[in-house]
C-alpha cells in the first residue's frame, strides 16, 4: 500500500503496532510510528504531527479460526482500534477514511456472485468485528462528516516483490507452499461442501491489484462521498482449483490431505465487481496462476 500511494504521488507516514509487520520494508524516507490504534493519544499525535488528511486503517487481526477461539481479543483490538482511531480522527478534523473490510461480512450467502447490497451475516467473530466497523464509519459519516470508503477485500493473493513477501501465513496459498517447501502435503479444510468438487469456493485478488484499489479509492476521497466496494476478480476457485495452480506454476504435482472443516468458513463466496468498475474506474489485471506465481517467486529458498 505504500509503495503504490507513493508512485501515485500521495505523501504517506505509517503507524503500526510492528507485531506482524517490519519497520525494514518502510522506506526510510516515510515517517513510522510505532503504536498501536488502541492508543488514542498515540493516533492523535501522529494525525497532528504529519498533518495527516485521510486515514487508511488496515489494522486488524484476521484468522477466522483464532477469532472463534478468542472472541474478546478480536473485538478488542479490531473494533475498539478502530473507534479509536475514528475518535482521533474527529478530534483532530481528519474527514476522510479509507476503510479495509472483508467478505467475511456476508457470511454464507444465499447466492453468489455477492453484491454489496447483499445483507451481512457474518459466520465468525473476526467478520462480526469488520461488520461492526462499517456500521462505525457509516455512523461517524452521518454524525461527524467524516467521508467513508470500504472495501471489501476477498481473499488477497500474491507479492509485487520478494522484499514484500506475505510473512503471515493465515492463508491458502501461503499456508500450501509452507506445506510443499516442508515436504508436507497441503490441507484442504473439508471435501463435504456443496460445491462442484466438494471443497469451499472463493475469490481471490492479487496483492498488487488490491493496492491499486486503494489508489483510486484514495483519490474518491477527495471530494464527500459515504462507498462500498467489493474487490475480487468476480469469479470463484475451489480450493482443489488453487492447489491446482500452484501445482501448474511450481511445476510439479503434490498431493493433499482432507481433514475438517474449520468453524466459521462459508461454502461459497465470490464477488460481484460491476460496482467498483462503474464507481470507481478499477478492475483486476492478474489472474490466478499471475497471483501464485508472484507468492512463488517471492517464497523462500524458490532460488528466483
Amino acid at each position: 500500500m505504500v509503495a503504490a500511494m507513493r508512485a501515485a504521488d500521495l505523501p504517506v507516514a505509517v503507524l503500526d503496532d510492528l507485531t506482524t509487520g517490519s519497520v525494514d520494508r518502510v522506506p526510510p524516507e516515510v515517517p513510522v510510528v510505532r503504536a498501536s490504534v488502541l492508543d488514542h493519544d498515540a493516533v492523535l499525535s501522529a494525525l497532528r504531527d504529519h498533518a495527516i488528511t485521510g486515514v487508511l486503517h488496515l489494522a486488524a487481526r484476521k484468522a477466522v479460526g483464532e477469532s472463534v477461539e478468542r472472541p474478546l481479543y478480536y473485538f478488542r483490538e479490531n473494533v475498539v482500534g478502530f473507534e479509536t482511531v475514528l475518535r482521533a480522527m474527529r478530534t483532530a478534523g481528519v474527514t476522510r477514511m479509507l476503510l479495509s473490510s472483508s467478505a467475511a461480512v456476508y457470511g454464507n450467502p444465499d447466492s453468489v456472485p455477492v453484491s454489496e447490497d447483499m445483507p451481512m451475516r457474518p459466520l465468525s467473530p473476526y467478520g462480526q468485528t469488520k461488520t461492526i466497523c462499517e456500521w462505525l464509519a457509516a455512523a461517524a459519516h452521518r454524525a461527524y462528516g467524516i467521508s467513508y470508503v470500504t472495501l471489501r477485500y476477498f481473499n488477497v493473493v500474491g507479492a509485487a516483490s520478494r522484499e514484500l513477501a506475505d510473512t503471515g501465513v493465515f492463508n491458502l496459498v501461503p499456508m500450501s507452499l509452507q506445506a510443499i517447501s516442508a515436504g508436507r502435503p497441503p490441507q484442504v479444510f473439508g471435501d463435504d461442501y456443496p460445491t462442484r468438487d466438494g471443497s469451499c469456493i472463493r475469490d481471490y485478488i492479487d496483492v498488487r491489484d488490491l493496492a491499486d484499489a486503494h489508489v483510486v479509492a484514495a483519490r474518491r476521497l477527495e471530494r464527500e462521498c459515504a462507498e462500498v466496494y467489493n474487490v475480487g476478480r468476480g469469479e470463484g476457485f475451489t480450493v482443489k482449483e488453487v492447489l491446482a495452480a500452484i501445482d501448474r506454476v511450481i511445476g510439479s504435482e503434490h498431493r493433499y490431505r482432507i481433514v475438517e472443516r474449520r468453524p466459521g468458513d462459508p461454502d461459497s463466496c465470490y464477488a460481484a465487481v460491476d460496482r467498483i468498475e462503474k464507481g470507481l474506474g478499477w478492475t483486476a489485471r492478474f489472474d490466478l496462476d499471475d497471483m501464485v506465481a508472484s507468492a512463488w517467486a517471492a517464497w523462500p529458498n524458490t532460488g528466483s
